[in-house]
Protein backbone atom coordinates (compact mmCIF):
# COMPACT_ATOMS: atom_id res chain seq x y z
CA UNK A 1 0.00 0.00 0.00
CA UNK A 2 2.86 2.38 0.78
CA UNK A 3 4.47 1.67 -2.60
CA UNK A 4 1.12 2.23 -4.27
CA UNK A 5 0.76 5.57 -2.52
CA UNK A 6 4.20 6.67 -3.74
CA UNK A 7 3.38 5.64 -7.31
CA UNK A 8 0.04 7.48 -7.22
CA UNK A 9 1.72 10.59 -5.80
CA UNK A 10 4.37 10.63 -8.55
CA UNK A 11 1.77 10.13 -11.28
CA UNK A 12 -0.33 12.98 -9.88
CA UNK A 13 2.74 15.18 -9.66
CA UNK A 14 3.53 14.60 -13.34
CA UNK A 15 -0.03 15.37 -14.39
CA UNK A 16 0.03 18.57 -12.33
CA UNK A 17 3.28 19.64 -14.03
CA UNK A 18 2.07 19.84 -17.61
CA UNK A 19 5.39 21.24 -18.80
CA UNK A 20 7.39 18.22 -17.60
CA UNK A 21 4.82 15.83 -19.04
CA UNK A 22 4.83 17.61 -22.38
CA UNK A 23 8.63 17.72 -22.49
CA UNK A 24 8.93 13.99 -21.86
CA UNK A 25 6.63 13.30 -24.78
CA UNK A 26 7.35 16.01 -27.33
CA UNK A 27 11.00 17.05 -26.76
CA UNK A 28 12.49 13.70 -27.92
CA UNK A 29 10.25 13.76 -30.98
CA UNK A 30 11.28 17.35 -31.69
CA UNK A 31 15.01 16.52 -31.51
CA UNK A 32 14.53 13.39 -33.63
CA UNK A 33 12.59 15.46 -36.17
CA UNK A 34 15.47 17.93 -36.40
CA UNK A 35 17.98 15.09 -36.78
CA UNK A 36 15.87 13.61 -39.56
CA UNK A 37 15.88 16.93 -41.43
CA UNK A 38 19.62 17.42 -40.94
CA UNK A 39 20.89 13.92 -41.73
CA UNK A 40 18.44 13.21 -44.55
CA UNK A 41 19.52 16.26 -46.49
CA UNK A 42 21.00 16.21 -49.95
CA UNK A 43 24.46 14.85 -50.62
CA UNK A 44 27.02 17.65 -50.61
CA UNK A 45 27.92 18.86 -54.11
CA UNK A 46 31.20 20.78 -54.21
CA UNK A 47 31.40 24.13 -55.98
CA UNK A 48 34.51 24.16 -58.15
CA UNK A 49 35.83 27.10 -60.14
CA UNK A 50 37.88 26.44 -63.26
CA UNK A 51 40.30 28.47 -65.31
CA UNK A 52 39.52 28.95 -68.99
CA UNK A 53 42.55 26.80 -69.92
CA UNK A 54 41.09 23.67 -68.29
CA UNK A 55 40.22 21.17 -71.07
CA UNK A 56 36.55 20.74 -71.90
CA UNK A 57 36.86 16.98 -71.35
CA UNK A 58 37.74 17.53 -67.68
CA UNK A 59 34.91 20.04 -67.25
CA UNK A 60 32.38 17.60 -68.73
CA UNK A 61 33.53 14.81 -66.44
CA UNK A 62 33.31 17.09 -63.39
CA UNK A 63 29.76 18.08 -64.30
CA UNK A 64 28.79 14.43 -64.77
CA UNK A 65 30.03 13.83 -61.21
CA UNK A 66 27.54 16.44 -59.91
CA UNK A 67 30.02 19.22 -59.25
CA UNK A 68 28.82 22.81 -59.55
CA UNK A 69 31.25 24.29 -62.10
CA UNK A 70 31.98 28.00 -62.52
CA UNK A 71 34.48 29.53 -64.91
CA UNK A 72 36.43 32.51 -63.57
CA UNK A 73 39.86 34.11 -63.49
CA UNK A 74 42.50 33.17 -60.95
CA UNK A 75 42.15 36.52 -59.13
CA UNK A 76 38.36 36.17 -58.82
CA UNK A 77 38.71 32.56 -57.67
CA UNK A 78 41.22 33.55 -54.99
CA UNK A 79 38.79 36.14 -53.62
CA UNK A 80 35.86 33.70 -53.65
CA UNK A 81 37.96 31.01 -51.98
CA UNK A 82 38.81 33.47 -49.23
CA UNK A 83 35.11 34.33 -48.87
CA UNK A 84 34.17 30.59 -48.89
CA UNK A 85 31.95 31.09 -51.91
CA UNK A 86 33.65 28.23 -53.74
CA UNK A 87 35.36 25.07 -52.48
CA UNK A 88 38.22 24.78 -54.97
CA UNK A 89 39.84 26.27 -58.05
CA UNK A 90 41.31 24.18 -60.86
CA UNK A 91 43.91 25.51 -63.29
CA UNK A 92 46.45 23.88 -65.55
CA UNK A 93 50.14 23.72 -64.68
CA UNK A 94 51.43 22.62 -68.04
CA UNK A 95 49.53 19.39 -68.70
CA UNK A 96 48.88 18.76 -65.01
CA UNK A 97 45.69 19.97 -63.27
CA UNK A 98 46.42 22.04 -60.16
CA UNK A 99 43.74 22.29 -57.47
CA UNK A 100 43.63 25.03 -54.85
CA UNK A 101 41.34 23.99 -51.98
CA UNK A 102 39.70 26.38 -49.53
CA UNK A 103 40.85 23.77 -47.05
CA UNK A 104 39.18 24.63 -43.74
CA UNK A 105 36.72 21.71 -43.78
CA UNK A 106 38.28 18.22 -44.24
CA UNK A 107 34.94 16.71 -45.30
CA UNK A 108 34.54 19.28 -48.09
CA UNK A 109 38.15 18.77 -49.14
CA UNK A 110 37.50 15.05 -49.43
CA UNK A 111 34.33 15.64 -51.47
CA UNK A 112 36.25 17.86 -53.91
CA UNK A 113 39.18 15.49 -54.29
CA UNK A 114 36.94 12.45 -54.77
CA UNK A 115 34.95 14.31 -57.45
CA UNK A 116 38.11 15.41 -59.26
CA UNK A 117 39.68 11.95 -59.04
CA UNK A 118 36.55 10.35 -60.50
CA UNK A 119 36.55 12.88 -63.33
CA UNK A 120 40.22 12.37 -64.16
CA UNK A 121 40.18 8.62 -63.74
CA UNK A 122 38.24 8.12 -66.97
CA UNK A 123 40.71 10.38 -68.80
CA UNK A 124 43.88 9.00 -67.24
CA UNK A 125 44.64 6.43 -69.93
CA UNK A 126 43.89 8.83 -72.77
CA UNK A 127 45.79 11.84 -71.44
CA UNK A 128 48.45 9.96 -69.46
CA UNK A 129 48.17 12.68 -66.82
CA UNK A 130 51.05 12.65 -64.34
CA UNK A 131 48.66 13.36 -61.47
CA UNK A 132 47.10 16.31 -59.68
CA UNK A 133 48.86 19.03 -57.74
CA UNK A 134 46.98 20.08 -54.61
CA UNK A 135 47.36 23.36 -52.70
CA UNK A 136 45.53 24.27 -49.47
CA UNK A 137 44.55 27.91 -48.92
CA UNK A 138 43.75 27.09 -45.28
CA UNK A 139 44.55 24.02 -43.25
CA UNK A 140 46.55 21.17 -44.74
CA UNK A 141 46.34 17.59 -45.92
CA UNK A 142 47.01 16.48 -42.32
CA UNK A 143 44.23 18.59 -40.84
CA UNK A 144 42.10 16.44 -38.53
CA UNK A 145 38.33 16.58 -38.17
CA UNK A 146 38.83 17.64 -34.55
CA UNK A 147 40.60 20.79 -35.78
CA UNK A 148 37.52 21.60 -37.87
CA UNK A 149 34.99 20.73 -35.14
CA UNK A 150 37.11 22.19 -32.33
CA UNK A 151 36.04 25.86 -32.64
CA UNK A 152 32.37 24.78 -32.73
CA UNK A 153 32.85 22.60 -29.65
CA UNK A 154 34.55 25.42 -27.75
CA UNK A 155 31.62 27.70 -28.52
CA UNK A 156 29.07 25.04 -27.66
CA UNK A 157 30.56 24.08 -24.29
CA UNK A 158 30.96 27.71 -23.27
CA UNK A 159 27.36 28.44 -24.25
CA UNK A 160 25.86 25.27 -22.76
CA UNK A 161 27.47 25.36 -19.32
CA UNK A 162 27.06 29.12 -18.85
CA UNK A 163 23.40 28.87 -19.90
CA UNK A 164 22.76 26.04 -17.45
CA UNK A 165 24.70 27.42 -14.49
CA UNK A 166 23.38 30.96 -14.90
CA UNK A 167 19.78 29.82 -15.26
CA UNK A 168 19.87 27.49 -12.25
CA UNK A 169 21.76 30.02 -10.11
CA UNK A 170 19.34 32.83 -10.90
CA UNK A 171 16.44 30.48 -10.23
CA UNK A 172 17.86 29.72 -6.78
CA UNK A 173 18.19 33.44 -6.14
CA UNK A 174 14.50 33.77 -6.88
CA UNK A 175 13.21 30.68 -5.07
CA UNK A 176 15.50 31.38 -2.10
CA UNK A 177 13.95 34.81 -1.61
CA UNK A 178 17.07 36.85 -2.47
CA UNK A 179 15.53 38.37 -5.57
CA UNK A 180 12.34 39.28 -3.71
CA UNK A 181 14.35 41.10 -1.05
CA UNK A 182 16.20 43.03 -3.75
CA UNK A 183 12.91 43.93 -5.40
CA UNK A 184 11.74 45.34 -2.08
CA UNK A 185 14.57 47.88 -2.16
CA UNK A 186 14.59 51.14 -4.19
CA UNK A 187 16.76 49.44 -6.85
CA UNK A 188 15.48 49.72 -10.40
CA UNK A 189 14.90 46.58 -12.44
CA UNK A 190 17.71 47.43 -14.86
CA UNK A 191 20.11 47.92 -11.95
CA UNK A 192 19.27 44.46 -10.64
CA UNK A 193 19.80 42.91 -14.08
CA UNK A 194 23.11 44.72 -14.58
CA UNK A 195 24.27 43.63 -11.13
CA UNK A 196 23.50 39.98 -11.78
CA UNK A 197 25.05 40.07 -15.27
CA UNK A 198 28.28 41.61 -13.98
CA UNK A 199 28.40 39.29 -10.96
CA UNK A 200 27.84 36.09 -12.93
CA UNK A 201 29.85 37.50 -15.83
CA UNK A 202 33.07 37.54 -13.82
CA UNK A 203 32.93 33.77 -13.34
CA UNK A 204 31.67 33.01 -16.84
CA UNK A 205 34.53 35.04 -18.32
CA UNK A 206 37.03 33.02 -16.31
CA UNK A 207 35.37 29.78 -17.41
CA UNK A 208 35.35 30.76 -21.09
CA UNK A 209 39.00 31.81 -20.95
CA UNK A 210 40.03 28.56 -19.26
CA UNK A 211 38.17 26.41 -21.82
CA UNK A 212 39.80 28.29 -24.71
CA UNK A 213 43.29 28.01 -23.21
CA UNK A 214 42.86 24.29 -22.49
CA UNK A 215 41.63 23.49 -26.02
CA UNK A 216 44.38 25.44 -27.78
CA UNK A 217 47.44 24.95 -25.54
CA UNK A 218 46.78 21.56 -23.95
CA UNK A 219 44.79 19.76 -26.67
CA UNK A 220 46.89 21.45 -29.38
CA UNK A 221 43.87 22.52 -31.41
CA UNK A 222 44.67 24.39 -34.64
CA UNK A 223 45.20 28.07 -33.93
CA UNK A 224 46.12 30.37 -36.84
CA UNK A 225 44.77 33.70 -35.57
CA UNK A 226 44.86 35.87 -32.47
CA UNK A 227 44.07 34.33 -29.10
CA UNK A 228 42.68 37.71 -28.02
CA UNK A 229 39.92 37.42 -30.62
CA UNK A 230 39.14 33.90 -29.38
CA UNK A 231 38.71 35.30 -25.87
CA UNK A 232 36.49 38.09 -27.22
CA UNK A 233 34.15 35.68 -29.01
CA UNK A 234 33.96 33.21 -26.12
CA UNK A 235 33.25 36.12 -23.77
CA UNK A 236 30.38 37.34 -25.97
CA UNK A 237 29.02 33.80 -26.28
CA UNK A 238 29.18 33.46 -22.49
CA UNK A 239 27.35 36.77 -22.03
CA UNK A 240 24.68 35.73 -24.52
CA UNK A 241 24.20 32.41 -22.73
CA UNK A 242 24.20 34.17 -19.36
CA UNK A 243 21.51 36.68 -20.28
CA UNK A 244 19.42 34.04 -22.08
CA UNK A 245 19.72 31.65 -19.13
CA UNK A 246 18.62 34.24 -16.60
CA UNK A 247 15.76 35.28 -18.88
CA UNK A 248 14.37 31.75 -19.26
CA UNK A 249 14.80 31.04 -15.55
CA UNK A 250 12.04 33.58 -14.95
CA UNK A 251 9.63 31.10 -16.56
CA UNK A 252 10.77 28.07 -14.52
CA UNK A 253 9.46 27.13 -11.09
CA UNK A 254 12.22 24.66 -10.21
CA UNK A 255 15.59 23.38 -11.45
CA UNK A 256 13.99 20.52 -13.38
CA UNK A 257 11.95 22.97 -15.42
CA UNK A 258 15.10 25.01 -16.09
CA UNK A 259 16.87 21.93 -17.43
CA UNK A 260 13.87 21.29 -19.67
CA UNK A 261 14.85 24.29 -21.78
CA UNK A 262 18.06 22.53 -22.89
CA UNK A 263 16.54 20.29 -25.62
CA UNK A 264 14.40 23.19 -26.84
CA UNK A 265 16.96 26.01 -26.77
CA UNK A 266 20.48 24.55 -26.71
CA UNK A 267 20.27 21.27 -28.66
CA UNK A 268 18.80 22.80 -31.88
CA UNK A 269 21.74 25.20 -32.03
CA UNK A 270 24.15 22.28 -32.43
CA UNK A 271 22.63 21.44 -35.81
CA UNK A 272 22.97 25.02 -37.09
CA UNK A 273 26.38 25.90 -35.65
CA UNK A 274 28.39 24.46 -38.53
CA UNK A 275 29.07 21.12 -36.90
CA UNK A 276 27.06 19.73 -39.82
CA UNK A 277 27.27 21.16 -43.31
CA UNK A 278 24.40 23.60 -43.74
CA UNK A 279 24.60 23.37 -47.53
CA UNK A 280 23.09 19.87 -47.43
CA UNK A 281 19.95 21.11 -45.62
CA UNK A 282 16.78 22.46 -47.18
CA UNK A 283 16.93 26.22 -47.72
CA UNK A 284 14.03 26.96 -45.33
CA UNK A 285 15.75 24.91 -42.61
CA UNK A 286 19.09 26.60 -43.27
CA UNK A 287 17.49 30.01 -42.73
CA UNK A 288 16.79 29.16 -39.08
CA UNK A 289 20.49 29.53 -38.35
CA UNK A 290 20.15 33.35 -38.33
CA UNK A 291 18.36 33.26 -34.96
CA UNK A 292 20.91 30.92 -33.34
CA UNK A 293 23.63 32.73 -31.31
CA UNK A 294 25.93 29.73 -31.54
CA UNK A 295 25.94 30.05 -35.36
CA UNK A 296 27.73 33.39 -35.12
CA UNK A 297 30.07 32.32 -32.34
CA UNK A 298 31.17 29.17 -34.14
CA UNK A 299 31.59 31.02 -37.44
CA UNK A 300 33.82 33.65 -35.81
CA UNK A 301 35.91 31.05 -33.98
CA UNK A 302 36.52 29.15 -37.22
CA UNK A 303 37.53 32.36 -38.98
CA UNK A 304 40.07 33.03 -36.24
CA UNK A 305 41.38 29.58 -35.40
CA UNK A 306 41.35 27.83 -38.79
CA UNK A 307 41.57 30.62 -41.36
CA UNK A 308 43.70 33.02 -39.30
CA UNK A 309 41.46 36.00 -40.04
CA UNK A 310 41.02 39.10 -37.91
CA UNK A 311 38.50 41.81 -37.10
CA UNK A 312 37.30 42.44 -40.66
CA UNK A 313 35.97 38.88 -40.90
CA UNK A 314 34.45 38.58 -37.42
CA UNK A 315 33.04 42.09 -36.94
CA UNK A 316 29.51 41.13 -38.01
CA UNK A 317 29.51 38.11 -35.68
CA UNK A 318 30.70 40.30 -32.80
CA UNK A 319 27.94 42.85 -33.38
CA UNK A 320 25.25 40.18 -33.63
CA UNK A 321 26.36 38.45 -30.41
CA UNK A 322 26.50 41.81 -28.66
CA UNK A 323 23.00 42.52 -29.98
CA UNK A 324 21.70 39.20 -28.63
CA UNK A 325 23.15 39.99 -25.19
CA UNK A 326 21.61 43.47 -25.09
CA UNK A 327 18.26 42.15 -26.32
CA UNK A 328 18.16 39.44 -23.64
CA UNK A 329 19.13 41.99 -20.97
CA UNK A 330 16.22 44.23 -21.98
CA UNK A 331 13.88 41.24 -21.92
CA UNK A 332 15.22 40.36 -18.45
CA UNK A 333 14.25 43.81 -17.22
CA UNK A 334 10.76 43.35 -18.69
CA UNK A 335 10.47 39.86 -17.21
CA UNK A 336 11.02 41.24 -13.70
CA UNK A 337 7.68 43.08 -14.03
CA UNK A 338 5.96 39.84 -13.07
CA UNK A 339 7.55 40.18 -9.63
CA UNK A 340 7.32 43.93 -9.12
CA UNK A 341 6.11 46.89 -11.13
CA UNK A 342 8.45 49.84 -10.86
Amino acid sequence: MRVRAIVVRIIRQFFRDKRTLGLMIFAPMFVLFLMNLVFNGEEYKPTIAIDKDVPDAIVEKLEKNDADIKEMTKETAKHQLDEQQIDAFIEMDGRTPKITLEGSDPSVNKAVLVTVQKALQALAQQTQSPGVKTIYLHGSEDMALFDNFGPVLIGFFVFFFVFLIAGVSFLRERTGGTLERLLATPLKRWEIVIGYVVGFGIFTTFQASLISWFAIDILDMMMEGSFFYVLLITFLLAMTALTLGTLLSAFANNELQMIQFIPLVVVPQIFFSGLFNLETMAEWLRSLSVIMPLTYGADALREIMIRGNGWDKIALDVYVLLGFSLLFMVLNVIALKKYRRL
